[in-house]
């Protein structure tokens, strides 16, 4: 028997926001009816601020599911995109005030709703780890590599139990739990070639810093953004601190902030240093 908080509950019996918006100016859909859970939010965006003044949703799930859902809606009006964009599955779940571990994959689908329908309002395509265009690991609910490997990564998990609690991988007929149980090695062994003796993060010098930036911004960043009509110039690099200026498309996007901290900063703190903070140049 699953115990619920109060919160949860509360949003469960009484959800806030339920409903589709008329012409909407965002949607993102998840999940799939024949698997259990589906989410549908929809968005109203003031097009002068980015800010989001309204947002409904229609979901198709347990009790959990419907109070994440409600929960983010709340949570996401009066936002803006780049306030908006930086919410996890983590987030929804301790507005909660938390919520079972076997439930925690309803959370995950709203974070992915939320990202739908961000990427859809801004016309960029969405994540790969979202949409399962990969190696499908649990053909019972349709779950990727991709998407398996973001909830590690993302969640700290370190058991196939923690991944079906997140992604619902490996909770139909079970057959896909040796695959899980795979790639959950082949993470934390390659997170452990990132650290040094006794676990502690590798030291860099700073010319070691300076050159991984400059490579990270070459291979992963800019052809992304030139991909968008964009581009980014390094303006400056001061220890773990990066400045940059962005060029063409992304110099005056309304989505500028989000693409600073989602793709820059995320890319560096990936491949460079996990505490490297970026700073945007607008002059």
């Amino acid at each position: 028997m699953w115990v619920y908080s109060e919160k949860v509950l509360e949003f469960f019996k009484n959800p806030k926001n339920v409903g589709e918006i008329e012409n909407p100016d965002a949607v993102g859909e998840v999940g799939n009816i024949v698997c259990g859970d589906a989410l549908k939010l929809t968005l109203k965006i003031d097009k002068k601020t980015n800010r989001i003044i309204d947002a409904k949703f229609k979901t198709f799930g347990c009790a959990s599911a419907i109070a994440s859902s409600s929960a983010l809606t709340e949570m996401i009006k009066g936002k803006t995109i780049e306030e908006a964009s930086k919410i996890t599955n983590k987030d929804i779940a301790d507005y909660l005030g938390g919520l079972p571990n076997e439930k925690m994959h309803c959370s995950v689908m709203g974070m992915e709703a939320l990202e739908r329908a961000l990427a859809n309002y801004l016309g960029k395509p969405i994540k790969k780890e979202t949409i399962g265009e990969e190696k499908v690991i649990c053909k019972c609910f349709g779950v990727t590599d991709k998407k398996i490997i973001r909830a590690i990564k993302e969640n700290s998990l370190k058991t196939v139990e923690d991944v079906t609690n997140y992604t619902k991988a490996g909770g139909g007929c079970g057959k896909c739990k040796p695959e899980i149980e795979q790639l959950l090695k082949e993470f934390w062994a390659k997170e452990e070639t990132k650290k040094g003796v006794l676990g502690e993060p590798k030291k860099l010098t700073n010319l070691q810093r300076i050159n991984l930036i400059q490579e990270t911004v070459e291979r992963e960043i800019r052809p992304r953004l030139k991909a968008d009509g964009g581009n980014i110039e390094i303006v400056d690099i001061d220890q773990k601190k990066v400045y940059v200026r962005f060029l063409g498309a992304c110099l005056n996007c309304p989505a500028a902030g989000v693409t600073l901290k989602k793709v820059v900063e995320s890319k560096l703190r990936e491949f460079v240093e996990e505490d490297i903070i970026v700073k945007e140049v607008k002059e």
